[in-house]
């Protein structure tokens, strides 16, 4: 099998599992989407890719090209991708539920030669685009549009596509991704063995997360290709058709979210919950503890629980695919052979016995880096601080047990996680206080039963407050960040609890904020909370 680039790895797919199932997309995403093929073999997708990289060659992408793909879940989204790294360009998956703000941000940051987009959304693009835009469906018109040139290397080591992640300094990092980097991801995930097992030309994966995450974009994609299974790609979760969709896709594996199993509980129970002789594993991470074990009794599925960072890739991956897993107790497996760990106190001391501590990895051997990020993109200072002394700082922080096995406690960095989505405080504050009547404020996460965590606002304002103001402000904050980030709850204080030095005291924050949702004294906003379209 070749080892350098993802195309590759296609393409000796497609050689060995030509006449195979490699992508379906369900009866509903097809309805949502409104076009579209439901699936392709192998061979078909490798016919599409071909005639895709006709139109991109004609319209100069190349090594060190960058193209952004606005094209949702779709499973075009993913022919795209292969056409652009057949020809040794990177890609730039775009959100297209975030504001004018933070697609211009990100574009502009990206330095992308074009976009290419789905039909409904291309003027939104194109106002807010530095670059040109461009339908899916006319790529015929790409003469010699891409001019920037990125730093190119040889193919393994060459970017394959940036993913912007949210960190704790404000706007959105763009996370450069190689080829070497997708590639150990699958050989990696399809290997992992106990109860993550992928059987040859036979597998079929479904998952609903979106292909701008590394989990559905990495992950499930590349284990698909690794072992010439077939992608069911939804467009997004929906938790009332979960099960019928499950049945109808003949789905053997499924990927999940914390909050899908918290949300699949709530309906009625009934005799076809059993899924035991369909689903061999669900692979994911952030499972409640409360939710764990009756998710699995009730539907014969085990949650398998992974931890991962988008920068870490597979160079630090821990799984929880053996026994004991210590379900519902946030456990998510011992550390791989290859992968040094350390966990250290907030002065950087290491901790003792099973204490808690913040996390922090590397791999063994001469490349510390091996299998990580490549780097944050143009934020040498943001890369070198992640790397500080040679160890990948990941911000969580967890504790392990005598026989080595890891439980997550608690996030050390400044980062909400709703539903999946990290979300940095300072990025939702930034925009708040651009509010005329917000004088001072502090975002922090408050427990929520669905999704995790929620986001919540504590604001000082500079005129007397009332529930008009708030929603001046939820409305304000929609309007300038995708919709998962806007603060659900929002309260009104009269101070901030502030240290000596003028640093917020976050975890007095947070018990204020939880204490002022659970009394209701908090406007609350979180059914407001919707995708850009959505009714």
């Amino acid at each position: 099998m070749s080892d350098k680039t993802v195309f590759d790895l296609f393409a000796w797919s497609a050689a060995r599992y030509r006449d195979r199932p490699f992508l379906h997309a369900p009866t509903e995403t097809v309805s949502i989407y409104g076009v579209g093929r439901a699936d392709y073999t192998y061979g078909e997708a490798a016919a599409a890719i071909a005639t895709l990289q006709e139109q991109y060659a004609a319209g100069g992408v190349g090594p060190g090209i960058r193209v952004g793909l606005a094209l949702e879940n779709r499973l075009s989204f993913f022919l795209h991708f292969l056409a652009i790294n057949a020809l040794g360009g990177s890609i730039q998956p775009i959100n297209l539920t975030m504001s004018q703000e933070e697609l211009r941000f990100q574009l502009e940051h990206s330095e992308a030669s074009f976009v290419v987009s789905v039909e409904q959304r291309l003027a939104d693009l194109a106002s807010a685009s530095p670059c040109p835009v461009y339908a899916e469906s006319c790529l015929d018109g790409l003469q010699g549009v891409a001019s920037n040139s990125l730093c190119s290397d040889t193919p393994h080591s060459r970017e394959a596509a940036i993913l912007y992640t949210s960190g704790t300094t404000g706007r959105p990092k763009g996370c450069v991704l190689s080829n070497e980097y997708f590639r150990a991801i699958g050989n990696l995930y399809t290997g992992l063995g106990g109860y993550c097992v992928f059987e040859p030309g036979v597998e079929r994966i479904l998952t609903p997360l979106p292909v701008t995450h590394m989990n559905a974009l990495a992950c499930s994609f590349m284990a698909v290709m690794q072992t010439g299974a077939c992608l069911i790609q939804l467009d997004r979760f929906h938790p009332r058709s979960w099960w019928a969709t499950v049945r109808e896709s003949r789905a053997t594996i499924v990927h999940y979210l914390g909050v899908m199993p918290a949300m699949l509980l709530n309906a009625p129970e009934c005799e076809a919950d059993d899924f035991s002789k369909q689903i061999k594993f669900a692979f994911g991470a952030g499972c409640d503890p409360r939710h764990h074990a009756r998710f699995e009794k009730r539907f014969g599925v085990r949650l398998i629980e992974a931890w991962a960072m988008t920068e870490t890739g597979a160079g630090a991956w821990v799984t929880a695919a053996n026994e004991p897993r210590h379900v519902g107790k946030r456990c998510f497996g011992k550390a791989p052979e290859g992968l040094e760990w350390k966990l250290v106190d907030e002065e950087g001391r290491a901790v003792a016995g099973d204490a808690p501590g913040e996390l922090l990895v590397r791999r063994a051997g001469e490349n510390p880096c091996e299998y990580f990020f490549t780097e944050y993109f143009k934020d040498e200072k943001s890369t070198e601080e992640a790397w500080t002394d040679g160890w990948f700082h990941t911000g969580d922080v967890v504790r392990v047990d005598e026989d080595g096995h890891f439980y997550f406690v608690d996030r050390r960095k400044n980062v909400i996680r709703r539903s999946g989505e990290n979300i940095a405080a300072i990025e939702v504050e930034s925009v708040l206080m651009r509010h005329p009547r917000v004088a001072n404020c502090v975002v922090v996460p408050v427990p929520d039963e669905i999704r995790g965590d929620e986001v919540a606002a504590l604001v000082i304002a500079d005129v007397e407050a009332d529930e008009d103001l708030a929603q001046s402000i939820f409305d304000f904050a929609m309007d300038n960040l995708v919709y998962f980030k806007a603060p659900a709850f929002v309260a009104f204080v009269d101070s901030i609890p502030m240290t000596a030095s003028e640093k917020v005291k976050r975890g007095e924050v947070k018990f204020i904020a939880r204490r002022l949702v659970e009394s209701k004294s908090a406007f609350q906003f979180g059914h407001l909370k919707k995708p850009r379209g959505a009714s």
